[in-house]
């Protein structure tokens, strides 16, 4: 009997296959296929593995050691993904059948789907991707559209001061998991639309990416036929002044829904994720003018009917708001397309329709523009409501028509690979497609504690190796010297308690309330038999002096010889260091100043890993925590002088710490073993991991918003 030779060709070309579907990025052992051929190099390109392979040697795969067993990882792989790209029976093929043929249209400014495809910047970008993951996984007909970012958003580095300084570089797109989308007129070989300003034409390509079963279009404007600002447009996430973001926005909004129509996408529903993608709806009232013949404001009420609006800011300045000058300079051409008025466009967008001055607001926009509006957490809803309520006078409080649908975390992305053998071992491994059945997960509170001390011990091992490394690098960068890069390759211990805050550097998340007070703090890094430690990590915008200078005195505090190697920064944070803090802290801090958390989705990541929080009770967590699954950091107040209110918030945090967090940490049973702190772990599983998943979250925007918007549900009754 001959024995087949063995073809690298075929083994590079199922490769090349999972590579251009990021599917592999959440399968447990896909990610580790090609770390198996090249550790170095797949480090060396922050897990592309697009990049991978286009670097990887031409006989890298011959010389492979444990050939055999690679080809049947990968197979296994192919396999995996093909089986998954076609079954058919999943929770959308029952209750989001009939959106098949018009499916949701999601529109964000970012996407964090991975670090490999650098288009996110936090918190929203990352929620994004894990809806159109979880639309994945529970196969709900829906399309994402957002824009490729030549530049993405910055890398960050610190300085031998501590100051972020920021640096841009070029993305090469053939090192990217994007294709481009052909032309379907034949005209050309990728599909290209234009948008027409008073500047002149605004042309863009149309890139896609799969994303498992579902597919998002991206949006590029750096083509020969703009403006040299124009084809600079998408270049930077959240960069430029105000004529490149409203320009942005117009080229997400429009070019975005003119782009999925083009290629015979015609959603049922527009779901716009923030109010950077609103001027999608004055589209598609554009298109049912053109379809209809009737003017804009006959088909204004159709047009609202089948948006959805999610706002995620609870903060007033955080919404994008544009004078009336640079709207007209921006949409005045496309405003004569619609058949109004320059004052009628500036009313869409103020809340004060007579107030000439005021500028235009997307969120008002957003708001007017939609039937189904909703905050990301209970609390945040309360705020949205209060927020707006001048929109809607005719009604008390309680009826403004704001709602909420509390944020969730796709578990398959950010749970942990040895985790989740041990959910697998104690569930049954077809448990992530039974999230819906809260039930199923009860079996956790009796995982044998030994067993899951043991993984989280592991998990924290790699923490901390992956952190000694980037520290060690960072302050090689610096030119800091020997001593200093050996001392920071010995940074942090296992034995001690050690804290996570990692987020963007916004001044109201309070990054240092926990080390404001330098005795209090030394006394608890430097207790000889209960020590903390604290990692911390994130960006402040390029333009927020303040959340700069939060991280500086956060390196500063660090420097102080008695907090080195106890407390430090771990620069250019990204989804690959979210998950290696997520996954290997003992407690999760968040600290915000309430009530302006809209949710903070990083805590839910860390509980499903079994980390348990420490929070101001605001966001996701004023709804979450039951006194047994983390810890509150006071009792939900809200004071009107903000110092008297961190003052306050300061106390309690710290009094939370010393009384409750570290004493139970360091209670310890004669194997060794807190079991107390175990036991909360394993009720934070059972009991967050299902409430607070994307799979969860997707399912009530399916049911709720959804169908409703798309007038494809059994009921829908007003409440009075």
């Amino acid at each position: 009997m001959s024995v087949k030779p063995f073809d690298p060709s075929t083994l590079f070309a199922k490769l090349r296959e999972l590579s251009r579907n990021l599917w592999w990025t959440w399968q447990p052992g896909a990610d580790q296929i090609l770390e198996l051929i090249d550790p170095e190099l797949w480090a060396k390109v922050n897990h592309n593995a697009v990049e991978f392979l286009a670097k990887l040697p031409p006989d890298a795969l011959e010389r492979s050691t444990g050939l055999q067993a690679l080809r049947a990882r990968v197979d296994s792989g192919a396999r995996r993904l093909a089986e998954y790209l076609h079954k058919e029976k999943a929770w959308g093929t029952i209750h989001a059948y009939n959106l098949r043929t018009q499916p949701v249209a999601y529109f964000s400014a970012e996407f964090g789907l991975h670090e490999s495809l650098p288009i996110y910047s936090g918190g929203l970008g990352v929620l994004a991707g894990d809806h159109l993951k979880s639309a994945s996984d529970l196969d709900i007909p829906l399309v994402g559209v957002g824009l490729l970012y030549n530049q993405g958003y910055f890398s960050q580095s610190l300085n031998a001061e501590g100051w972020q300084i920021e640096t841009y570089a070029n993305t090469d797109v053939t090192k990217l998991p994007v294709d481009p989308v052909p032309d379907p007129s034949g005209s050309s070989d990728q599909l290209q639309v234009s948008i027409d300003t008073p500047q002149g034409a605004l042309h863009a390509r149309v890139w896609k990416v799969e994303v498992g079963r579902r597919t998002l279009y991206l949006l590029d404007s750096d083509v020969p036929a703009n403006r040299p600002e124009d084809r600079a447009l998408t270049a930077r996430l959240y960069g430029g002044d105000a004529r490149v973001r409203i320009r942005q926005e117009l080229l997400l909004g429009v070019g975005g829904l003119r782009a999925l129509f083009v290629m015979g996408i015609r959603p049922s529903v527009i779901h716009l994720n923030e109010g950077h993608s609103a001027f999608a709806a004055l589209e598609m009232g554009r298109i049912k003018m053109e379809e209809q013949g009737e003017n804009f404001w006959s088909v204004f009420r159709d047009v609202a009917a089948m948006t959805v609006f999610t706002t995620h800011t609870p903060v007033a300045a955080g919404h994008d708001r544009f004078s009336p000058a640079l709207v007209e300079e921006t949409l005045g051409k496309y405003r004569e397309s619609l058949h109004i008025s320059h004052d009628a466009l500036m009313s869409l967008g103020r809340v004060n329709t007579a107030d000439h001055n005021e500028p235009f607001c997307m969120t008002v926009l957003a708001l007017k523009m939609t039937r189904r509006c909703n905050g990301v957490s209970a609390l945040h809803g309360e705020v949205s409501r209060r927020m707006w309520q001048a929109l809607y006078p005719e009604k008390r409080l309680e009826e403004v028509p704001i709602g909420h649908i509390t944020n969730g975390v796709h578990v398959g992305s950010w749970l942990a690979s040895p985790m989740r053998m041990l959910y697998n071992r104690v569930l049954g491994p077809d448990w992530l497609t039974r999230l819906e059945q809260p039930e199923q997960l009860l079996p956790l509170e009796g995982i044998d504690p030994a067993e899951l001390w043991e993984v989280h011990q592991i998990l924290k091992a790699r923490l901390i190796e992956f952190a000694r490394k980037r520290l060690a690098a960072q302050a090689a960068r610096r030119g800091e010297g020997a001593a200093a890069i050996t001392q920071a390759s010995r940074a942090l211990d296992l034995e001690t308690l050690t804290i996570g805050f990692a987020r963007r550097f916004a001044t109201y998340k309070r990054a240092t309330l926990s080390i404001s007070d330098a005795d209090k703090l030394d006394q608890m890094i430097n207790s000889t038999d209960q020590p903390i430690q604290i990692i911390f990590a994130g960006k402040a915008h390029p333009e927020d002096k303040y959340g700069k200078e939060l991280i500086q005195s956060i390196v500063q505090r660090g420097r102080d010889p008695r907090f080195a190697g106890r407390i430090v920064f771990l620069e250019d944070y990204d989804m690959n260091v979210a998950r290696h803090l997520v996954q290997g802290v003992d407690v999760w801090l968040n600290n915000p100043r309430r009530p302006q958390e809209a949710s903070g989705t990083s805590g839910q990541k860390a509980a499903i890993n079994g980390v348990l929080n420490c929070s101001i009770l605001d966001g996701w967590w004023a709804e979450a925590y039951d006194g047994l699954n983390g810890f509150a950091i006071g009792r939900g107040q809200v004071h009107q002088d903000v110092r008297i209110q961190d003052q306050r918030d300061q106390a309690d945090l710290l009094k939370t710490l010393t009384e409750e967090v570290v004493p139970l940490y360091y209670e310890r049973d004669g194997d060794g073993l807190p079991r107390r702190w175990i036991a909360r772990m394993k009720h934070a599983m059972a009991t967050l991991c299902w409430r607070f998943s994307a799979e969860r979250m997707v399912r009530d925007y399916t049911l709720r918003a959804y169908l409703p918007a798309a007038g494809r549900c059994l009921a829908d009754l007003p409440s009075n």
